[in-house]
């Protein structure tokens, strides 16, 4: 273990959540990898990626975890919440079936989340498009009512991406209880770290 590994300050591992075709995928690879494609296939099963943060200058491990929004896939729904510090629900601003089921998913982390004091955002992805139809005000009532982050993003021109992934670990690492310093119980390789500006969302 060298000596950058020994100053990371704790593991978090993280969730995306959401109806296929939200954009899942492309808000993770836009964080972690700062591409994006044009056509994304959807996810089977589950994925995960690793990177680092540094928040207060405290360097932070990330395991953030895509899972596929089709229904085939729920019975590993359990394993995949477990010990879970952060959840982001994700929308298409596009497709407001998108927007409307977000209560079956914020009931799922409600069922299988193992920590009661999660940390929860809300994305309203896509908000390049012109064919908008949830609006913005629709989405912040949503968060205020069910005590979540918001923030407008779009995976495409990367607007908010970095700044939703920052505020969440943000609100986690303020959290007490919610995390341990050097937990090493997530097992990650190393991954770059990508560059992390601050900007302004919506918080509870």
């Amino acid at each position: 273990m060298d000596d950058f590994d020994e100053n990371i300050l704790t593991t978090l591992k993280i969730l995306i959540i959401g109806e296929s075709f939200v954009g899942k995928s492309s808000l993770l690879l836009r964080f972690t990898d700062d591409t994006f494609a044009t056509e994304m296939p959807a996810t089977i099963g589950m994925d995960f990626k690793t990177t680092k943060m540094t928040i207060d200058s405290n360097v932070v491990k990330l395991a953030i975890w895509d899972t596929a929004g089709s229904e085939r896939f729920r019975s590993l729904t359990p394993n995949f919440y477990r010990g879970s510090h952060g959840v982001i629900l994700v929308y298409d601003v596009t497709n407001r079936q998108t927007f409307d089921k977000l209560d079956n998913w914020l009931k799922e982390v409600e069922a299988y989340s193992t920590k009661a004091d999660i940390v929860k955002m809300l994305i309203a992805n896509k908000i390049d498009k012109e064919n908008r139809v949830v609006t913005r005000d629709e989405g912040l009532q949503w968060a205020r009512k069910h005590h979540t982050l918001f923030i407008e993003a779009s995976a495409k021109t990367k607007e908010g991406v970095e700044c939703a992934f920052e505020e969440l670990v943000e609100k986690i690492i303020q959290t007490p209880g919610l995390w341990e310093a050097n937990d090493s119980n997530i097992q990650l390789n190393d991954e770059t770290v990508p560059q992390i500006s601050w900007c302004q969302s919506w918080c509870p």
